[in-house]
């Protein structure tokens, strides 16, 4: 009995991750998609994952080794890395990711704990926050091989807890700037997602970087 519930509650963990993706991709029109996942973020400043070249969000570097990921990752994640391009380092990383369980795993425990090992970086929680929900926006990528889905299930277990606090925490240690009220935008809905934004806008100077990524968000900027 111990062990049908315990296998039930998995499968629902596992539901519950995909029904918020779902959330996100109708909940946030002008998007193709999960907007942490299917919209590539203009950087400028700071190193950034492999990627290949090609139209469209989803054109990973077939021939990157994605055992180097954890590495990489923490390679551009630095101190004085932009937040623009801490986001589309883990938009990259999230969708390398998604083709192993182990590594998606390694990868999410990682960041946390970095987190989780300060009370001053709000960069740190930063990035623990938003590769979490970036994580649940890309349930569609994964390589949901049969033999894989225990795997896939410790991960899901790990990003139950809610990303857009742990960002909110990173704002009150004072990473307060309109690139994270954007990034905030991007993994909430209705009027958070709206409040989030609307401050995004405002703070943004007129053809900055920042706006340019609002705009080609599918967000008017003006």
């Amino acid at each position: 009995m111990t062990t049908s519930i315990s296998v039930f509650a998995k499968a629902s963990t596992r539901q519950a991750v995909v029904v918020l993706a779902a959330v996100v991709f109708f909940a946030t029109p002008a998007l193709a998609g999960p907007p942490l996942i299917c919209h590539p973020f203009e950087t400028s400043g700071g190193k950034l994952i492999a990627w290949g070249s090609g139209p469209g969000w989803n054109t990973p570097d077939r021939s990157y080794d994605i055992k180097k990921l954890v590495a990489d990752t923490n390679l551009v994640l630095t101190a004085d890395a932009p937040i623009l391009a801490r986001m589309e380092n883990m938009r990259r990383a999230t969708i390398y990711a998604m083709r192993d369980p182990a590594i998606a795993q390694e990868l999410l425990k990682t960041v946390m704990a970095r987190a989780l090992a300060t009370t001053s970086n709000g960069t740190a929680w930063f990035d623990a926050g938003y590769l979490i929900e970036s994580y649940k926006q890309a349930v569609h990528l994964r390589e949901d091989r049969k033999p894989e889905l225990r795997a896939w299930a410790a991960v899901d277990e790990t990003i139950r807890v809610d990303g857009y606090n742990w960002v909110k925490k990173s704002m009150a240690m004072g990473l307060q700037n309109a690139e994270v009220e954007f990034a905030a935008s991007l993994m909430t809905q209705g009027s958070t997602a709206s409040a989030h934004r609307a401050k995004a806008i405002a703070a943004a100077p007129k053809n900055s970087l920042l706006a340019k990524n609002i705009a080609s968000s599918g967000f008017l900027f003006e």
